[in-house]
């Protein structure tokens, strides 16, 4: 690590369609060092390559649905960065089922699993981020419009998009006097492994690209470099925020 040089980590990186792949590449050009957490050794095996892309990274494995790991992936941080500047959390995953069927048969069981993976683990990661942030630092998290419009067939993970920006403003109040800084971005529809469960996907992407001021949907990159600004020294009074990467889409009324 050069005199200078700040650390993120990153979770959540799948494929290089993953928008956290997107972020990475975007970090890594502006000279940061990353740490990329993976959830398990299937992941794994495409995640490497992909960090193997990157200059002088490094990979993790972490279930965030597993306390003990959280804590043995953070304790892996300390011991080979000391210090981090930055975090990435682009997580979010729903039982396929519930994206299937009207919301109103939502399961408790995916209700939980929904919330569990996509919003509770940025606590989690947030909390573990904390005592290594020592002299500050910035926290982001993947959100999208669901959590504010309904959007056929995004069901349940839109109330779990909605938790997890209430969870953002919650952290962004705690971790504030710390000099920790956290906020969303909403992308709008991008071809991710995430976006693969959700039925009629391809009606969210026109829909986009009719509607849209920009007339277009969004490109990962545009994502990346949007979250590369707000862990940024440039972005040092943002906090609680979502920020809209989207075209433009979540001004229009129709």
């Amino acid at each position: 690590m050069t005199e200078g040089q700040k650390t993120a980590v990153i979770f959540g990186l799948a494929n290089k369609r993953s928008i956290a792949w997107a972020i990475a590449q975007k970090l890594s050009a502006a000279g940061w060092r990353l740490g990329i957490a993976y959830m398990n050794e299937r992941l794994g095996l495409e995640a490497k390559d992909l960090i193997a892309e990157l200059p002088g990274a490094d990979g993790f494995m972490c279930d965030l649905t597993q306390d003990d790991q959280v804590a043995r992936v953070f304790e892996e941080f300390k011991e080979k960065y000391g210090v981090i500047h930055g975090l990435v959390h682009s997580v979010g995953f729903a039982p396929p089922d519930e994206l299937k069927k009207p919301f109103v048969e939502t399961s408790r069981e995916g209700f939980r699993i929904a919330h569990d993976i996509s919003v509770y683990s940025l606590i989690a990661v947030s909390r573990g981020a904390m005592p290594l942030m020592a002299s500050g630092g910035g926290i982001v998290t993947l959100t999208y419009f669901g959590s504010e419009k309904v959007v056929p067939n995004y069901n349940v993970m839109g109330v779990a998009k909605a938790a997890l920006e209430a969870t953002v403003r919650y952290l962004a109040f705690d971790l504030g006097p710390k000099a920790i800084r956290v906020n969303a971005i909403s992308a709008g529809p991008i071809k991710s492994l995430a976006a693969r469960g959700i039925a009629n996907f391809s009606d969210m992407l026109r829909a986009q690209a009719e509607r849209a001021p920009l007339k277009r949907t969004v490109d990962p990159g545009e994502v990346g470099s949007t979250a590369a600004f707000l862990l940024s020294d440039a972005a040092s009074g943002i906090t609680g925020e979502t920020i809209y990467v989207d075209c433009g889409y979540n001004i229009m009324g129709f």
